[in-house]
């Protein structure tokens, strides 16, 4: 069974959350504020985070980052309409994705599934090549790891679906709409703004030079692509 934590200070969300989640068969811990939510997903198994932003004693931006320097798992963040710098922030220290409130049972449901699938699959039913270079990088989709020069390079599972489709298609231009639809299976909007933040956040982790990159291409106006053959 899947564990999901659910953290908001909202008592009201948190025990909706419950309900949905756990009609579907998934496990909910709870959590009111940042601190309980790091703490829980320091000392329990935890696969799936929806984590709200603004919280008491540690808010949500800062219990992600805190999370992320202990786990990959997948982080879903819940904010409000009016929360859209924060919607980046968390973005670029390390959230999956966000849902707005007030949300549609529905779509928080969808996207539980479909983080939880790209992460215990990692997108295998995309990709069958187990390890797949450009340049320096490498990444092996058995072992879900990535390295560059030979050093390990840790990536959420956003990050990593995304450069797996890029990686697979050298030289092959994707839009943003093309990414969001083949790694989640839909296209929300705002979907230009996030996928824009997953690719500086690659750069980061993955060029010498972010600001220069060799292999994370943008074709103004159509999207993006990594070089079919970069010098080392």
């Amino acid at each position: 069974m899947y564990q999901i934590l659910v953290c908001d200070d909202e008592a009201d969300i948190v025990s909706a959350l419950k309900i949905y989640l756990t009609s579907e068969g998934y496990g909910v811990l709870e959590a009111h504020n940042g601190k309980e939510a790091v703490e829980i997903v320091r000392e329990k198994e935890v696969h799936l985070v929806l984590l709200d932003i603004m919280m008491p004693e540690l808010d949500g931006i800062s219990a992600m980052i805190k999370i992320r320097q202990i786990s990959n798992i997948p982080v879903l963040l819940l904010t409000a309409k009016s929360e859209d710098t924060d919607k980046i922030l968390g973005l670029n220290v390390g959230a999956d994705d966000y849902i707005t409130k007030p949300f549609n049972p529905v779509e928080v449901l969808a996207r539980v599934k479909s983080n939880l699938r790209r992460y215990t699959e990692l997108g295998s039913a995309i990709h069958n090549e187990s390890v797949l270079q450009v340049g320096s990088i490498v990444l092996d989709n058995e072992s879900k790891s990535v390295q560059v020069d030979g050093e390990p390079v840790a990536l959420t599972p956003t990050e990593y679906d995304i450069l797996h489709l890029l990686m697979k298609n050298p030289g092959k231009v994707f839009s943003s709409a093309d990414i969001y639809n083949i790694i989640r299976g839909d296209n929300p909007y705002g979907v230009d703004n996030t996928i824009a933040v997953h690719i500086r956040h690659l750069r980061e982790k993955l060029e010498i030079n972010p600001a220069e990159p060799r292999y994370l291409k943008v074709v103004w106006g159509q999207g993006y692509k990594i070089e079919k053959a970069v010098r080392t």
